[in-house]
């Protein structure tokens, strides 16, 4: 991911829009610090997408129909060797 001062990332509006848009993310910086980062409209599309919920990506999942062995000890204490 290019970095991009704030004055250089003006000047060069351009140039970092088409970068965004073909290396993709591009960080633009304020005195040093990580400030915004420019991402190819695609990107955001992507990131903005419908969110799944929980059940409809369980449903979705590939194991959907897989038997899950879920047996356990049922026993009330068991023996620990502490060291």
């Amino acid at each position: 991911m290019k970095t991009w001062q704030l004055q250089e990332a003006k000047a060069r509006l351009s140039e970092v829009i088409k970068k965004a848009a073909k290396q993709g993310p591009q960080t633009i910086t304020m005195r040093g610090e990580p400030t915004a980062v420019l991402i190819s409209k695609d990107e955001y599309e992507r990131l903005k997408g419908p969110r799944v919920g929980f059940v409809e990506f369980m449903r979705e999942s590939p194991l959907l129909g897989l038997e899950l062995d879920l047996k356990r000890d049922k026993a009330l204490t068991r023996e620990v060797e502490l060291a």
